[in-house]
């Protein structure tokens, strides 16, 4: 009972943390298998930028509002996603799979086209940096990658 009563507020206080990207156009994935129909599917075609969120200050003060801010950029990802570390603790690990020659980083940004990583930025990339680095290293990676 005590377990299922933390389990709902730690959900109710991560919400608005969800929320901010959803609100901009990512889909969350929270179980292996949506993971896997979107990175296999028709989500692995093209561009997909793939958001690993976090609680931790930085991806609050930084790195959702930098990813948003990117967004607004000529070139975009065709496929936006998001999983939550710490959260969707399977989801996450499923997701890291694709990319697991690279060291997690909890938040961080991964691009991929057709399937494979072209370009990651790290939590050491976004801790300290503004958002407008932060945006940069994204829109640099977009007018690179996306049509």
């Amino acid at each position: 009972m005590a377990q299922n009563f933390y389990f709902q507020q730690m959900q109710m206080m991560v919400q608005p943390m969800r929320d901010e990207l959803t609100q901009v156009g990512f889909q969350e994935l929270t179980t292996p298998e949506e993971v896997d129909a979107a990175l296999q599917g028709e989500g692995s075609k093209g561009t997909t930028l793939l958001v690993v969120n976090s609680v931790c200050g930085c991806a609050a003060g930084l790195a959702r509002p930098a990813v948003a801010l990117s967004l607004k950029n000529e070139k975009t990802p065709a496929h936006l996603y998001t999983v939550f570390a710490g959260q969707d603790r399977d989801a996450t690990a499923q997701a890291r799979s694709y990319f697991k020659e690279l060291p997690p980083s909890s938040p961080s940004f991964v691009l991929m086209k057709d399937g494979k990583v072209v370009h990651m930025v790290h939590r050491h990339e976004i801790e300290g940096n503004s958002l407008e680095v932060i945006s940069q290293y994204l829109t640099n990676a977009y007018d690179q990658y996306c049509d």
